[in-house]
């Protein structure tokens, strides 16, 4: 069965983009990113990969699964099929067919689809944003991987958008760079809850 992992990039206060979409302020040089390349070569856009030389095959994904706002930062740029290298799913209730034909548009409910999508052989889901499609989907979330970068932007688009409940988090793996990015891997309890204030 295929784990939904969320993976993304974050500040320190936890905010994954500023208002706009935008991200031009994460970390792009540095130790940190020669892991990130190697570790996690599927989820770099694959009108970047020649530039970057990445020719590795997908080391943890084959699907991916984004919102609307997330979808449609590429789509400024004229960007319509981010990951031609893995299956791409959009969440939208707004568009009325999807921008691309390489790219899966779902209206239907999003923690339904996902569930049936886990069963599928293969490998592992990455959840690369947005918020409010984190939310939505939380209590499908098996993982969080949070790529934090040194910075505290105040306000923006928060890791998620809406209301979730108290959860423990088990830390599984970290690593701390000299430029203060930190790599954080994280398993989901969903069934983690909390009797009293300690």
């Amino acid at each position: 069965m295929s784990k939904l992992i969320y993976l993304v990039a974050c500040t320190v206060d936890r905010f994954i983009a500023r208002k706009d979409g935008s991200f031009d302020f994460f970390l792009m040089e540095g130790e940190h990113v020669a892991d990130l390349l190697s570790n996690f070569p599927e989820t770099i856009p694959g009108h970047l990969r020649g530039t970057l030389g990445i020719t590795a095959d997908n080391q943890h994904f084959d699907t991916v699964l984004m919102g609307r706002r997330t979808y449609e930062v590429g789509v400024k740029e004229g960007i319509t099929n981010p990951y031609p290298h893995m299956k791409q799913h959009l969440f939208s209730r707004t568009f009325q067919q999807s921008p691309d034909p390489a790219v899966e548009l779902v209206s239907s409910d999003p923690v339904t689809f996902v569930q049936e999508l886990k069963q599928q052989p293969s490998k592992n889901i990455w959840l690369c944003g947005g918020g409010d499609l984190a939310t939505v989907l939380f209590p499908a979330i098996d993982e969080m991987i949070l790529k934090v970068h040194p910075f505290l932007l105040g306000s923006g688009i928060p890791l998620f958008s809406g209301i979730i409940p108290l959860t423990s988090l088990e830390l599984t793996d970290s690593k701390i760079y000299e430029n203060g990015f930190m790599l954080l891997h994280y398993r989901v309890n969903h069934f983690g809850s909390y009797s009293s204030p300690i």
